[in-house]
């Protein structure tokens, strides 16, 4: 089977027809890799055990509402956040802004579990847009209870006024 890519907001109006239902974003999922949940400033990677992994960059307006533990570390906890970047494209210098470290977990255990909005480890960002202009890249804060890699899934979808453009 074939795999499709796109570079659009998904949304839908569950099949009706007459344009009058307000459209919907669609809920997203990627994948992340923490090899070191005690490391200061560990920028998270598509899962890879691999050098040189790409940062893994959520788009403007991204919602995180809820990050899924899938390979637990050792033991402790850890912070995951974001840095806005802007200047991303060919011949532009990217700027980084200001790293808001528990942006999306604050002391969440490494276990496999599920943190959602409203989750005491919830950080204040999860269930908010993460920077309504600039693309973000995701971190793991420093987090010296934190031990060993972790895995899972970032669920997200892109906030959108709904408005027809069709």
């Amino acid at each position: 089977m074939a795999t499709a890519t796109t570079s659009s907001v998904w949304r839908s109006t569950g099949g009706d027809q007459t344009r009058t239902a307000q459209a919907g974003s669609m809920g997203m999922y990627t994948p992340f890799y923490i090899a070191n949940a005690a490391a200061t400033a560990n920028v998270l990677n598509v899962p890879s055990t691999t050098a040189g992994s790409e940062p893994l960059i959520l788009p403007a307006n991204a919602v995180v509402t809820a990050i899924t533990v899938t390979t637990a570390g050792t033991s402790g906890t850890i912070n995951m956040g974001f840095t806005p970047i802007s200047g991303v494209s060919p011949g532009q210098t990217t700027v980084l802004g200001t790293n808001v470290p528990t942006a999306f977990v604050a002391n969440g255990a490494v276990s496999r579990a599920v943190i959602s909005v409203g989750a005491a480890t919830g950080g204040a960002s999860l269930g908010n847009v993460a920077n309504a202009t600039n693309l973000v890249q995701v971190t793991s804060a420093s987090n010296t209870s934190g031990v060993g890699a972790v895995t899972g899934l970032i669920h997200y979808f892109v906030y959108d006024t709904g408005v027809q453009n069709v």
